[in-house]
């Protein structure tokens, strides 16, 4: 059985494509040691994670759980906690404010916003590529579509940073639930204000939409803002980090990328696949006693799929821990599959795209300024996987 411990420890947060490797090759599915009495496995291949992902036996609402759940789940209201009905009709109505056409129209801005942040690491001749690029550059894009006003931008990135963090310990839990109260207060606030004065942003668009004579509820329309505020810029922020890092240790892939800029779609796909920004998906409860992979679960138990052993998995991928920009592994699950697939990748891949296209275009002697050995993963057992630093120079 798997120690919850091991999986929250500093050691395999640094490398665990190496101990998924391990647990792959003794089997699909591992009980995990979950704490509170909770039944919970941890699925580690591809053909077996893309299913559960989609099975609908698997449920994303915690209130099936066999066990009481810590009612201070921040995205208990938002979609990633919920199953049809109620899921269809909150992503349609998400998806009709936050369509393709919106998120394309957003290419020229999001090339500005990251050809100025290109223009300070320039001047500085180094930088943390995290500080400097990954994360500004997906905050300011998706403030900005919402329609956050700009003086709101580092109090949200600060909530954010304490909301996407486990909650450990009893401080860790007072800090959670004072950064939620004010997070929500402060949206509720924006929220009136557009309802008042509708604008050219999601937040106004998200209020004006309809299925029929169905709008979104309030508690509705500020968990959707909420979801997509931070799912919005945290994944971008560690794919541009994990990725640029992944190029850097592979020089070959990096020059070839930098010559080939029409190998950018394929090579964020890529990079999303060799070491995704989401490393374990969000839990699913079992809603019937069941099977994976010949591993009975119960009825009740918590069910883990590990998205980046998933896409690590050999059986799924030629050579997977080799970084090839030319590959197109479409079948990767880093956005997740099924109902619950990413509603943002498409901002996430357009983000990548010009990020990593611009900075290799930019900075051609582009280098990592620190031994990798140096570099540290953060949030330690959470779900997402990205650097803490990447310290480059130009």
């Amino acid at each position: 059985m798997l120690p919850l411990e091991f999986l929250f420890s500093r050691t395999f947060s640094e490398d665990p494509h190496t101990a998924y490797a391990e647990l792959r090759e003794q089997g699909p599915v591992h009980p995990i040691d979950f704490p509170r009495g909770a039944t919970a496995f941890l699925v580690v291949d591809h053909e077996h994670g893309r299913a559960a992902l989609s099975d609908p036996r698997l449920s994303k609402d915690v209130a099936h759980s066999s066990v009481p759940v810590d009612g201070e789940q921040f995205f208990a209201g938002t979609m990633l906690a919920m199953d049809p009905p109620g899921h269809t009709r909150l992503r349609g109505l998400m998806a009709k404010a936050f369509t393709a056409a919106r998120v394309e129209k957003l290419r020229p801005r999001v090339q500005e916003i990251t050809d100025a942040l290109l223009d300070g690491i320039a001047a500085r001749g180094e930088a943390d590529l995290i500080e400097d690029l990954a994360v500004p550059l997906p905050v300011q894009v998706i403030c900005e579509l919402l329609g956050v006003p700009a003086s709101d931008r580092a109090r949200f990135r600060a909530w954010t940073a304490v909301l996407t963090v486990p909650a450990l310990t009893a401080e860790a839990r007072t800090r959670r639930r004072d950064a939620a109260r004010e997070f929500n207060a402060h949206l509720i606030k924006i929220i009136a204000e557009r309802r008042a004065r509708p604008e050219d942003d999601l937040i106004s668009a998200l209020i004006a939409a309809r299925d029929g004579d169905a709008a979104l509820t309030e508690p509705e329309l500020l968990n959707g803002i909420v979801l997509l505020l931070i799912a919005g810029h945290e994944t971008t922020v560690n794919l541009i980090g994990n990725g640029v890092l992944a190029l850097l240790q592979a020089p070959g892939q990096c020059e070839l990328l930098r010559t080939r800029p029409d190998l950018l779609p394929s090579a964020v796909e890529e990079l999303l696949r060799y070491d995704g920004p989401v490393e374990r998906a969000s839990q699913r409860i079992a809603l019937t006693d069941m099977e994976i992979a010949g591993t009975p679960i119960p009825k009740g138990a918590w069910v883990h799929v590990a998205l980046a052993a998933a896409d690590r998995d050999p059986a799924a991928f030629d050579d997977p821990g080799r970084l090839d920009v030319t590959r197109a592994p479409r079948r990767h699950v880093a956005f997740g599959h099924g109902l619950h697939f990413c509603l943002g990748a498409p901002l996430a891949r357009l983000e990548g795209q010009i990020a990593i296209g611009s900075l290799l275009t930019r900075f051609p002697d582009l280098a990592l300024a620190v031994p990798p050995a140096d570099l540290r993963h953060h949030r330690t057992g959470s779900i997402v996987r990205g650097l803490t630093t990447l310290p480059i120079r130009v």
